[in-house]
């Protein structure tokens, strides 16, 4: 049975997200199980006069040609992905895993290659091109999420489909207050984090790239990050999850991490220069995601939480760090979670998730539902 619902995510992820004109070129790449989603897109493609291209990617050939992948394999995959950037206006990702650990048994040297020689095409995709990404609902996310596939397709549809117009405009006063903030502290349990983000331009997330939505980002002068943060839900990276991530930072540069795997949590700090200073601080707003399920795309969402990245900065907020991975960490402060406190120039501003400053109260549940 046809489900109204991916129509209608079809179309904001079309005309909302991407903003896609008459004409123009969108290549949709998609795991085999977002069909359904893949089957709509095409049709609203060509629908509004465009041009839809499609890859359907396997979780298992995937693996098996990661297992023996090497700089010279990589590098010709990496000449065609950038030549057929070029001559695309959008680009869709449908991320729809079945198995979290499909990949956690590729050593992480060969994620940490791939990673340096695709920066080209992740440099093109993020600041030249339209793009958004989702994931799409499955048996394997589901089962993360503890719910059944029924309820967490429902879940993921009303979620993808909230109205992000209205969403935008609550935003717009904490937009406001990041971009003439300098000094910031979060603190909570485990947690007692400064670092300043003047002059960085502060960005709203309403639908534009990432579907579901809901943050508001910037990213820390680089060297300015001092203390520690601890953060309190799982901590996903290429198939294996990270859980009591706490960082401490010395003039901007994570110098210790410890985790429930610490030597591999290391190893990928040690990616490159870049991975051990920070790309983007974020503030999550969505009122329907409250609870982590180990998905970035929707934990980095929660109402009353924040992420904070180790890794490459967003050309819409650079502060000039440069590196191959850019790994969202989410640290919740709500009360079930520990709770806690950000200032902007020493003035609260949120406590226990709960915005105080009577500007921004639009953006707490109870107003954005």
């Amino acid at each position: 049975m046809r489900d109204d619902r991916l129509t209608t995510l079809a179309r904001t992820l079309l005309t909302h997200s991407l903003k896609l004109e008459k004409g123009q070129k969108v290549l949709i790449t998609s795991f085999i199980a977002g069909k359904p989603l893949v089957k709509e897109l095409v049709k609203e493609t060509y629908n509004m006069g465009a041009y839809p291209y499609v890859q359907l990617v396997d979780e298992e050939i995937s693996r098996v040609l990661l297992t023996g992948s090497s700089k010279e394999h990589t590098e010709p995959q990496v000449k065609w992905d950038l030549a057929r950037m070029e001559d695309v206006d959008a680009y869709i990702s449908i991320q729809c895993k079945n198995n979290d650990s499909e990949f956690a048994e590729i050593p992480s040297d060969i994620f940490q290659m791939k990673a340096e020689l695709n920066k080209p095409v992740q440099n093109l995709i993020i600041n030249d091109r339209q793009w958004v990404l989702l994931n799409y609902p499955t048996t394997g996310l589901a089962q993360m999420a503890k719910m059944s596939l029924e309820k967490f397709t429902d879940f993921v549809l009303d979620v993808c489909n909230v109205d992000y117009k209205a969403m935008a405009e609550a935003q717009k006063p904490l937009h406001a207050l990041m971009e003439r903030t300098d000094k910031v502290r979060i603190t909570g349990p485990g947690t007692d984090l400064t670092f300043s983000i003047k002059g960085i331009p502060a960005v709203m997330c309403a639908g534009e790239n990432n579907i579901p939505d809901g943050e508001v980002f910037t990213a820390p002068v680089k060297d300015s990050v001092n203390g520690k943060i601890t953060y309190n839900t799982p901590c996903p990276y290429h198939g294996t999850t990270f859980n009591n991530v706490s960082l401490t930072f010395k003039d901007g540069k994570i110098v210790e991490a410890t985790s429930d795997n610490t030597e591999k949590l290391n190893e990928i700090f040690d990616t490159d220069e870049g991975a051990r200073y920070v790309g983007e601080f974020a503030i999550g707003v969505n009122p329907l995601i409250q609870h982590p399920m180990g998905d970035i795309l929707f934990d980095e969402k929660i109402g009353g939480s924040i992420h904070f990245t180790p890794g490459r900065a967003y050309q819409d907020a650079f502060n000039g760090n440069e590196s191959g991975i850019h790994w969202d960490m989410v640290l919740i402060q709500r009360p079930e979670y520990g709770g806690g406190e950000i200032y902007f120039d020493d003035v609260l501003i949120r406590k226990d998730g709960l915005f105080v400053l009577p500007e921004l109260q639009g953006l707490n549940p109870e107003n954005l539902k």
